[in-house]
């Protein structure tokens, strides 16, 4: 018998689970203007599977998921019986208006709000690390040549499925950590490049899952054990198609709007922690000398700071104008990336509203210095758990204005939750939890 061949129409909640329902591949295109059938209610379905008891759509109502073709990502190379096939979607309401818990909507949203008040744009890719499970592969120095090839034919496959399936994947590194590996992007506009991101997700699962393994990209598998990270890299444009935000004469290279743009993110950063780093296991990893993100710290070329300005190639005349962004390193595979990006550019608009100076550019370490040292230079301590994280982002008026009150009221009952549940578990257990979800 032949197996039908089956495509998604999905969306990201906001436990950064990608959800969706199957048909015919060949009717694929009959949902454009309809959609598949979705719930309120599975706003508020933690990553364990449950709905949050106190949550506020009850048991009523219908919506519907409406494909985008342009982000359709299919490839027949993961090795499964069928093609991957997967198309991520606006949730809307039955009318047809956009409903106010989508997290693709709301990137939409922020990227038409930065459009209408500046005429700039973003470019950006997401850097993602994560382990193979249960592979057994043999020892080997980290970043060396044997710990990519050890994999092989896994890594070569996988490189050649994600070209396939359209999402420019442009270097596979053997990372830091046990099995660990990085998979990079190449940089698009912000809504494809969130897209791209789940995509990437979901065929790393799969491809895994095939050989027999386990991909995961939790924050800690072991609180002693090297973490998996997610890296915003971004860079603005404007309507031309042109770098904006690189001026050699300046500080970091930083034009002035792209200055305030990432002082606009540290100032926010606090409060829209939780929407980029959004599991108890996560502040496990955002520790101080972890190469992860403890501070307000705009760095160059600092990979301890939580922006980090991001290094550009002058050989054979190369324009560092073309290359030239910043890199967002507080962030990691439990954040949904379309609420991550939307973050941060409703913080950086913000910035740019308020004409905010630029940030001091630091490199060293923020723990020798004394507080008023510290507070001359912006560095200021990131919240240490996900419960003081939830506590800055509800106390902020201005980062609950980026986002329908609904998504934030459902956000933060699935998150008060999942705290709640790692309150009874010791730091091991809070990192096995989350290594088997995510």
């Amino acid at each position: 018998m032949t197996a039908t061949h089956l495509a998604a129409i999905v969306t990201t909640d906001l436990t950064a689970i990608t959800r969706g329902r199957f048909l015919p591949a060949d009717r694929i295109g009959h949902a454009v203007n309809s959609g598949v059938g979705w719930v309120p209610a599975n706003a508020s379905l933690k990553p364990t599977g449950e709905i949050v008891a106190d949550n506020i759509w009850g048991s009523a109502g219908d919506l519907r998921i409406l494909p985008d073709l342009s982000a359709r990502a299919v490839t027949a190379m993961t090795g499964s019986p069928t093609p991957f096939d997967m198309t991520p979607g606006d949730i809307v309401t039955l009318d047809g208006a956009p409903w106010s818990a989508c997290s693709r909507s709301a990137l939409r949203a922020a990227i038409a709000a930065l459009k209408e008040e500046t005429g700039l744009s973003v470019l950006s890719s997401f850097e993602q690390e994560f382990q193979l499970v249960g592979s057994d592969l043999p020892d080997a120095h980290v970043f060396s040549f044997q710990a990519l090839r050890r994999a092989e034919p896994f890594a070569g496959r996988y490189f050649a499925a994600l070209a396939d399936a359209g999402v420019d994947p442009e270097v596979i590194i053997a990372e830091y950590g046990k099995d660990q590996y990085e998979i990079t992007s190449g940089p698009t506009d912000a809504l494809a490049a969130a897209d791209r991101a789940v995509v990437i997700r979901e065929i790393t699962r799969e491809m895994a899952r095939n050989e027999g393994w386990r991909a995961t990209f939790a924050p800690k598998t072991q609180p002693d054990a090297v973490g998996n990270g997610v890296h915003i890299h971004f860079s603005l444009i404007d309507a031309q198609g042109n770098p904006a935000g690189f001026d050699a004469s300046k500080p970091g290279r930083l034009s002035d709007v792209a200055a305030s743009f990432c002082a606009g993110i540290l100032n926010h950063m606090p409060a829209m922690l939780a929407l980029t780093a959004s599991s108890p296991s996560s502040y496990l990893r955002l520790k101080p000398h972890n190469w992860s993100s403890a501070w307000t710290w705009l760095g160059e070329r600092d990979r301890e700071a939580s922006l980090r300005i991001c290094p550009t190639v002058e050989i054979a005349g190369k324009d560092p104008a073309r290359q030239f962004n910043v890199e967002y390193r507080a962030a990691d595979g439990t954040a949904n990336p379309y609420l991550a990006l939307a973050a941060l550019l409703r913080a950086g608009l913000d910035g740019i509203r308020q004409q905010l100076e630029p940030a001091p550019i630091f490199s060293g370490d923020p723990e020798l210095l004394s507080d008023g040292e510290r507070a001359r230079l912006g560095l200021a301590r990131l919240p240490v758990t996900l419960d003081a994280a939830l506590d800055s982002l509800e106390a902020s008026q201005v980062v609950a204005e980026w986002f329908a009150p609904e998504l934030l009221a459902s956000f933060l009952g699935i998150k008060r939750s999942e705290a709640k549940d790692a309150h009874t578990l010791n730091d091991r257990q809070v990192c096995a939890a989350c290594a088997a979800l995510y």
